[in-house]
Protein backbone atom coordinates (compact mmCIF):
# COMPACT_ATOMS: atom_id res chain seq x y z
CA UNK A 1 0.00 0.00 0.00
CA UNK A 2 2.83 1.97 0.90
CA UNK A 3 4.39 1.65 -2.72
CA UNK A 4 1.23 2.71 -4.48
CA UNK A 5 0.66 6.33 -2.29
CA UNK A 6 4.29 6.80 -3.73
CA UNK A 7 3.94 6.13 -7.17
CA UNK A 8 0.45 7.91 -6.85
CA UNK A 9 2.39 11.42 -5.51
CA UNK A 10 5.24 10.12 -7.90
CA UNK A 11 2.33 10.70 -10.98
CA UNK A 12 0.24 13.63 -9.44
CA UNK A 13 2.33 16.41 -10.88
CA UNK A 14 2.66 14.77 -14.56
CA UNK A 15 -0.95 14.47 -14.09
CA UNK A 16 -1.71 18.00 -12.76
CA UNK A 17 0.21 19.01 -15.43
CA UNK A 18 -1.35 17.28 -18.44
CA UNK A 19 -4.61 18.43 -16.97
CA UNK A 20 -3.56 22.45 -16.35
CA UNK A 21 -2.31 22.52 -20.42
CA UNK A 22 -5.30 20.37 -22.43
CA UNK A 23 -7.03 23.47 -22.91
CA UNK A 24 -4.23 25.25 -24.62
CA UNK A 25 -4.16 22.48 -27.47
CA UNK A 26 -7.36 23.12 -28.16
CA UNK A 27 -7.02 26.54 -28.93
CA UNK A 28 -6.73 28.59 -31.95
CA UNK A 29 -8.57 30.05 -34.80
CA UNK A 30 -11.23 26.69 -35.83
CA UNK A 31 -11.09 27.82 -39.42
CA UNK A 32 -7.38 27.62 -39.95
CA UNK A 33 -8.94 23.20 -40.21
CA UNK A 34 -11.34 23.80 -42.59
CA UNK A 35 -11.53 22.86 -46.42
CA UNK A 36 -13.45 25.01 -49.42
CA UNK A 37 -11.17 24.08 -51.88
CA UNK A 38 -12.12 22.11 -54.09
CA UNK A 39 -15.89 22.46 -54.13
CA UNK A 40 -17.79 19.17 -54.31
CA UNK A 41 -19.80 18.42 -57.21
CA UNK A 42 -23.33 17.78 -57.22
CA UNK A 43 -24.80 14.34 -57.95
CA UNK A 44 -28.04 14.12 -58.08
CA UNK A 45 -29.24 10.32 -56.59
CA UNK A 46 -31.78 8.08 -58.24
CA UNK A 47 -35.21 7.65 -56.32
CA UNK A 48 -34.00 4.72 -54.63
CA UNK A 49 -30.20 2.98 -54.45
CA UNK A 50 -31.14 0.83 -57.51
CA UNK A 51 -31.71 4.00 -59.75
CA UNK A 52 -28.85 5.46 -61.64
CA UNK A 53 -27.47 8.44 -59.96
CA UNK A 54 -27.01 11.30 -62.78
CA UNK A 55 -23.38 11.19 -63.56
CA UNK A 56 -24.03 7.48 -64.65
CA UNK A 57 -23.33 6.07 -67.50
CA UNK A 58 -26.43 3.54 -68.52
CA UNK A 59 -25.01 0.58 -69.92
CA UNK A 60 -28.56 -1.09 -70.38
CA UNK A 61 -31.48 0.92 -70.68
CA UNK A 62 -34.20 -2.01 -71.03
CA UNK A 63 -34.74 -1.37 -74.88
CA UNK A 64 -31.90 -2.34 -76.89
CA UNK A 65 -27.95 -3.17 -77.01
CA UNK A 66 -26.82 0.28 -78.13
CA UNK A 67 -23.84 0.04 -75.65
CA UNK A 68 -22.87 -3.11 -76.50
CA UNK A 69 -21.10 -5.74 -78.75
CA UNK A 70 -20.28 -9.16 -79.37
CA UNK A 71 -17.23 -10.75 -81.06
CA UNK A 72 -19.70 -11.46 -84.30
CA UNK A 73 -20.69 -7.74 -84.38
CA UNK A 74 -24.75 -7.54 -83.55
CA UNK A 75 -25.90 -8.69 -80.26
CA UNK A 76 -27.91 -11.94 -80.76
CA UNK A 77 -29.25 -11.82 -77.15
CA UNK A 78 -33.07 -11.22 -76.56
CA UNK A 79 -34.66 -8.31 -74.90
CA UNK A 80 -38.35 -8.45 -73.02
CA UNK A 81 -39.90 -6.39 -70.79
CA UNK A 82 -37.13 -4.71 -70.16
CA UNK A 83 -34.74 -7.17 -69.68
CA UNK A 84 -32.19 -9.07 -72.36
CA UNK A 85 -31.68 -12.77 -71.98
CA UNK A 86 -28.30 -15.12 -72.64
CA UNK A 87 -29.43 -16.62 -76.13
CA UNK A 88 -27.56 -19.91 -75.37
CA UNK A 89 -24.50 -20.82 -78.09
CA UNK A 90 -24.28 -17.40 -79.74
CA UNK A 91 -21.35 -15.80 -77.75
CA UNK A 92 -20.75 -12.97 -74.70
CA UNK A 93 -21.20 -9.34 -74.70
CA UNK A 94 -19.11 -6.72 -74.19
CA UNK A 95 -19.73 -3.23 -73.88
CA UNK A 96 -18.24 -0.84 -76.54
CA UNK A 97 -16.56 1.81 -74.10
CA UNK A 98 -13.90 0.60 -72.17
CA UNK A 99 -13.75 1.25 -68.25
CA UNK A 100 -10.77 1.02 -65.30
CA UNK A 101 -12.04 2.29 -61.41
CA UNK A 102 -15.63 2.25 -61.43
CA UNK A 103 -18.93 1.76 -58.98
CA UNK A 104 -21.18 -0.61 -61.08
CA UNK A 105 -24.53 -1.63 -60.72
CA UNK A 106 -26.46 -4.60 -62.53
CA UNK A 107 -29.47 -7.32 -62.14
CA UNK A 108 -29.74 -10.55 -62.72
CA UNK A 109 -31.73 -13.53 -62.70
CA UNK A 110 -31.67 -16.98 -63.52
CA UNK A 111 -34.31 -19.48 -64.88
CA UNK A 112 -37.37 -19.84 -62.68
CA UNK A 113 -37.69 -23.33 -64.14
CA UNK A 114 -34.45 -25.17 -62.63
CA UNK A 115 -32.54 -27.45 -64.97
CA UNK A 116 -29.35 -29.29 -64.00
CA UNK A 117 -27.50 -28.52 -60.60
CA UNK A 118 -23.64 -27.07 -59.70
CA UNK A 119 -22.27 -24.95 -62.13
CA UNK A 120 -25.32 -25.95 -64.65
CA UNK A 121 -27.83 -23.79 -62.66
CA UNK A 122 -28.23 -20.26 -64.09
CA UNK A 123 -24.55 -19.94 -64.99
CA UNK A 124 -23.19 -16.23 -66.27
CA UNK A 125 -20.32 -14.00 -65.26
CA UNK A 126 -19.65 -10.92 -65.17
CA UNK A 127 -16.40 -9.79 -66.39
CA UNK A 128 -14.38 -6.32 -65.12
CA UNK A 129 -12.03 -5.21 -67.55
CA UNK A 130 -13.60 -8.55 -69.67
CA UNK A 131 -10.81 -10.73 -67.02
CA UNK A 132 -11.83 -10.31 -63.51
CA UNK A 133 -15.03 -12.66 -63.24
CA UNK A 134 -18.15 -11.95 -60.88
CA UNK A 135 -20.00 -15.65 -61.14
CA UNK A 136 -23.56 -15.45 -61.54
CA UNK A 137 -25.31 -18.64 -60.36
CA UNK A 138 -28.24 -20.09 -59.02
CA UNK A 139 -26.57 -21.11 -55.67
CA UNK A 140 -30.20 -21.30 -53.85
CA UNK A 141 -30.18 -24.53 -52.26
CA UNK A 142 -27.55 -25.40 -54.64
CA UNK A 143 -24.27 -26.61 -53.88
CA UNK A 144 -20.90 -25.53 -55.76
CA UNK A 145 -17.14 -25.39 -54.65
CA UNK A 146 -17.02 -22.19 -52.81
CA UNK A 147 -15.33 -20.18 -55.10
CA UNK A 148 -17.15 -20.79 -57.99
CA UNK A 149 -20.88 -19.92 -56.55
CA UNK A 150 -22.17 -16.53 -56.75
CA UNK A 151 -20.70 -13.98 -55.12
CA UNK A 152 -17.39 -15.69 -55.73
CA UNK A 153 -14.46 -14.04 -57.72
CA UNK A 154 -14.30 -17.36 -59.60
CA UNK A 155 -11.75 -19.53 -58.56
CA UNK A 156 -10.50 -17.15 -56.29
CA UNK A 157 -11.98 -15.79 -53.15
CA UNK A 158 -15.79 -17.11 -52.36
CA UNK A 159 -18.38 -14.92 -51.25
CA UNK A 160 -18.70 -14.04 -47.25
CA UNK A 161 -22.23 -15.00 -47.11
CA UNK A 162 -24.30 -16.92 -49.51
CA UNK A 163 -27.23 -14.41 -50.00
CA UNK A 164 -29.25 -16.08 -53.16
CA UNK A 165 -33.09 -15.65 -53.71
CA UNK A 166 -34.60 -18.15 -55.25
CA UNK A 167 -34.52 -18.59 -59.33
CA UNK A 168 -36.62 -17.33 -61.18
CA UNK A 169 -36.20 -13.62 -58.78
CA UNK A 170 -34.24 -10.61 -59.68
CA UNK A 171 -30.72 -9.86 -57.57
CA UNK A 172 -28.33 -7.13 -57.24
CA UNK A 173 -24.88 -6.79 -57.55
CA UNK A 174 -23.07 -3.34 -56.17
CA UNK A 175 -19.70 -3.13 -57.14
CA UNK A 176 -17.08 -0.91 -56.59
CA UNK A 177 -13.77 -2.29 -58.07
CA UNK A 178 -9.99 -0.70 -59.11
CA UNK A 179 -8.57 -1.54 -61.54
CA UNK A 180 -4.82 -2.85 -61.91
CA UNK A 181 -1.50 -1.33 -62.53
CA UNK A 182 0.90 -1.90 -64.59
CA UNK A 183 4.65 -1.07 -65.00
CA UNK A 184 5.87 -0.71 -68.60
CA UNK A 185 7.62 -3.97 -68.60
CA UNK A 186 4.07 -5.78 -67.64
CA UNK A 187 5.13 -6.59 -64.00
CA UNK A 188 2.33 -5.58 -61.85
CA UNK A 189 2.37 -2.74 -59.70
CA UNK A 190 -0.84 -2.98 -57.75
CA UNK A 191 -3.67 -5.84 -58.73
CA UNK A 192 -7.19 -5.01 -58.77
CA UNK A 193 -9.54 -5.10 -55.87
CA UNK A 194 -13.47 -5.35 -55.51
CA UNK A 195 -16.20 -5.08 -53.07
CA UNK A 196 -19.12 -6.44 -53.91
CA UNK A 197 -23.08 -6.15 -52.09
CA UNK A 198 -25.23 -8.67 -53.32
CA UNK A 199 -28.97 -7.70 -53.16
CA UNK A 200 -27.24 -5.70 -50.36
CA UNK A 201 -25.57 -7.42 -48.15
CA UNK A 202 -21.89 -7.52 -48.11
CA UNK A 203 -19.99 -10.30 -50.02
CA UNK A 204 -16.81 -9.30 -50.96
CA UNK A 205 -14.66 -6.85 -48.97
CA UNK A 206 -11.90 -5.19 -50.66
CA UNK A 207 -11.21 -8.45 -51.94
CA UNK A 208 -7.47 -8.63 -53.98
CA UNK A 209 -7.80 -10.21 -57.49
CA UNK A 210 -4.92 -12.05 -58.41
CA UNK A 211 -5.09 -12.20 -61.94
CA UNK A 212 -7.95 -13.55 -64.56
CA UNK A 213 -9.78 -16.61 -63.73
CA UNK A 214 -8.11 -20.01 -64.90
CA UNK A 215 -10.19 -23.27 -65.19
CA UNK A 216 -6.89 -25.20 -64.38
CA UNK A 217 -4.16 -23.13 -62.09
CA UNK A 218 -3.11 -20.33 -61.13
CA UNK A 219 -4.54 -16.96 -61.91
CA UNK A 220 -1.89 -14.57 -63.36
CA UNK A 221 -2.11 -11.17 -65.10
CA UNK A 222 -1.36 -10.03 -68.59
CA UNK A 223 -1.11 -6.34 -68.42
CA UNK A 224 -3.70 -4.42 -70.20
CA UNK A 225 -4.81 -0.89 -70.80
CA UNK A 226 -6.22 1.36 -68.38
CA UNK A 227 -9.36 1.04 -69.32
CA UNK A 228 -10.88 -2.41 -70.97
CA UNK A 229 -14.98 -3.39 -72.21
CA UNK A 230 -16.96 -5.02 -69.41
CA UNK A 231 -17.88 -8.87 -70.62
CA UNK A 232 -20.81 -10.89 -69.62
CA UNK A 233 -20.72 -14.45 -70.32
CA UNK A 234 -22.79 -17.03 -72.21
CA UNK A 235 -22.52 -20.12 -70.57
CA UNK A 236 -25.44 -21.69 -72.32
CA UNK A 237 -28.32 -20.82 -69.74
CA UNK A 238 -31.23 -18.31 -70.71
CA UNK A 239 -29.59 -15.85 -67.54
CA UNK A 240 -31.00 -12.59 -67.83
CA UNK A 241 -29.29 -9.25 -66.73
CA UNK A 242 -31.76 -5.19 -66.77
CA UNK A 243 -30.81 -1.94 -64.89
CA UNK A 244 -27.40 -1.97 -65.57
CA UNK A 245 -25.32 1.81 -65.16
CA UNK A 246 -21.70 2.26 -64.08
CA UNK A 247 -20.14 5.11 -62.35
CA UNK A 248 -16.09 6.31 -63.77
CA UNK A 249 -13.95 6.83 -60.30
Amino acid sequence: MKRLRLLVLMLLPALLSQAQTKPDRVKGDPQLSEVWEPVIPVVTPGKTSQDAPSDAIILFNGKDFSAWTSDSGAVKWTIADGAMSVAPRTGGIRTKQGFGDCQLHIEWRTPAVVKGDGQGRGNSGIFLMGKSELQVLDNYNNRTYSNGQAGSIYKQTPPAVNVCRPPGEWQTYDVIFKAPKFYDDGRVKSPATITVLQNGVLVQYHTTIWGGPEYRGVPEYKKHGDKEPIFLQDHDNTTSFRNIWIREL
